[in-house]
């Protein structure tokens, strides 16, 4: 998954909706938006984690490694990780991106599971939806320009999980 891709596609729904509402997007392309925007974030991480743990050159790794690193990163286990005051110890590049990619997990869940999409709690704003386009965006930049050693750290902070010694 390309997350840039991801991020077009987020932004599109969100800038000019679909179908009918061709030029003003519903709550379904609001949604839609906001869920593909999270989406981008994960497979950032994922992808973070597959380059820095097997090798960001597919001649230069085992394809069936790469994909199996890559396919074991969980929701849950990385937004817990992220939500842990361990990760102050991370530089601020990975802070940054770890305190997105908690508000637009949460912020997806919303977006996919309320059953009420018209209340005042739930309601998705085109210029709201488009600003957490960008804070993604900006995350994954955040994300991508961290110290390799820190992202390889990162990668196994999120990936795998804490004993206690």
């Amino acid at each position: 998954m390309n997350p840039n891709a991801l991020i077009r596609i987020a932004r599109y729904l969100a800038s000019t909706g679909t179908g009918v509402n061709a030029g003003r997007p519903n709550q379904a392309d609001l949604r839609r938006a906001v869920s593909t925007t999270y989406y981008a974030l994960f497979h950032a991480l994922a992808q973070c984690c597959a380059n820095t743990l097997i090798g960001a050159t597919p001649s230069n790794r085992s394809q069936q490694a790469w994909r199996q690193t890559y396919r074991a990163l969980e929701h849950r286990h990385a937004k817990e990780q992220c939500n842990r005051t361990a990760i102050n110890l991370f530089p601020q590049e990975i802070q940054t991106f770890a305190a997105s990619f908690i508000d637009l997990q949460n912020r997806r869940h919303t977006a996919d599971y309320d059953p009420l999409p018209n209340q005042s709690s739930t309601f998705f704003y085109r210029h709201d939806v488009l600003e957490l386009i960008t804070e993604a965006e900006q995350a994954i930049n955040s994300l991508n320009s961290a110290d390799p050693l820190d992202l390889r750290a990162f990668a196994a902070y999120v990936l795998f999980p804490r004993r206690k010694q």
